[in-house]
């Protein structure tokens, strides 16, 4: 320090600063959100400060300062959690006759409530399945649409609940539904719902889910009030709706980890977790099971139209069992707020 200028000395407090809330946000995923709530709003910026890390880094090296040490060993010891965020390259692969295609997709109620002026938007996203041919598709935020169609899969689960407008979860499949079900969470109006699949010889598991918002952009009634209100109200009425919805989270992704825990074939997840790669929710759900996007992917996977940041909040996880062999994202596609996801899958052996 004693050999710094005044601004170096500053910069690295700075940086110092950034290690402690990068190293916080590291342990974050072990700890249960509902002890820190509004600390796990660390793992939502986690991308962020490694990007500053890495600035820090870039600007200690370029002096030949010590000083780059420190943000070196941060971005080594989250050498994991860059791969979650962005992939370099995706392995090359052959589709085979065996594989089979999973796509999850939160379609936004098809435009029910016309967010877009576009009012093609249900035989859109029929076309875009129908060209993209998935095995199985997992749908959130279903709500039935008569320009969709229903009768390209021979076999579906629909389960929709009913409160100020019917809204639910599909399952749609080339193979055989022999069993259905779903988890219901307490006061709220997100659930799983699964379905055991007969592929040939074998059974599998795929549970829908679709977990509670975090609620971070303002609502129009927030966005409306006067300056003065929003200084006072506005930052209470976040932190109660992000402690609550991490919460929650905990919670429903519990629920889910118990439940796939008695489940004796191999499980497939799909669906919009409303959370990242960084969080309690995601270490809980994914447990021993593989991500595609990490095991498949490339770039930053986003799946959620965010204007300021590549959000990965849409996921499929693959027991071990099954070779990824490939994921996609579709963020050319604009009809939802969510980007389609796909993975192609295929078993490495006998289940």
């Amino acid at each position: 320090m004693k050999n710094l200028s005044w601004f170096n000395k500053v910069i690295f407090f700075l940086n110092i600063v950034l290690t402690v809330l990068t190293m916080v946000a590291y342990a974050l995923p072990f700890l249960a959100p509902k002890l820190y709530p509004l600390l796990s709003v660390l793992t939502l910026f986690l991308p962020f400060m490694l990007i500053l890390n890495l600035l820090f880094f870039i600007f200690w090296a370029i002096q030949f300062k010590k000083q780059l040490l420190l943000s070196g060993l941060v971005l080594l010891i989250g050498i994991t959690f860059i791969n979650k965020f962005y992939k370099f390259s995706a392995p090359v692969f052959t589709e085979a006759p065996d594989d089979f295609r999973i796509m999850s997709y939160n379609v936004r109620l098809f435009n029910k409530f016309e967010w877009s002026d576009k009012k093609t938007v249900a035989i859109e996203i029929s076309d875009f399945v129908k060209e993209h041919n998935p095995s199985i598709l997992c749908i959130q935020e279903f709500s039935n649409a008569a320009d969709f169609d229903y009768h390209y899969f021979k076999y579906k689960f629909i389960s929709s609940k009913v409160k100020k407008i019917r809204t639910g979860q599909a399952i749609f499949s080339k193979y055989k539904i022999i069993d259905t079900g779903s988890i219901v969470f307490p006061d709220s109006n997100n659930r799983v719902i699964f379905a055991d699949i007969k592929k040939e010889n074998d059974t599998i598991r795929v549970y829908n889910l679709h977990l509670q918002s975090l609620r971070i952009t303002p609502d129009v009634n927030e966005i409306n009030a006067d300056i003065n209100e929003i200084d006072q109200k506005k930052s209470e009425k976040m932190y109660r709706r992000i402690s609550l919805g991490f919460k929650q989270q905990q919670q429903q992704s519990e629920m889910v980890m118990k439940h796939k825990k008695d489940c004796r074939y191999p499980i497939i997840i799909c669906g919009d977790m409303n959370n990242s790669a960084f969080s309690y929710v995601y270490r809980n759900i994914k447990g021993q099971l593989n991500d595609s996007f990490v095991e498949a992917g490339e770039g930053f996977g986003k799946s959620y139209d965010f204007k300021y940041y590549p959000a990965r909040i849409d996921y499929i996880f693959a027991d071990p069992i099954f070779e990824v062999k490939k994921f996609q994202t579709f963020p050319e596609i604009v009809d939802s707020d969510h980007f389609p996801i796909m993975t192609i899958l295929n078993k490495k052996k006998k289940l």
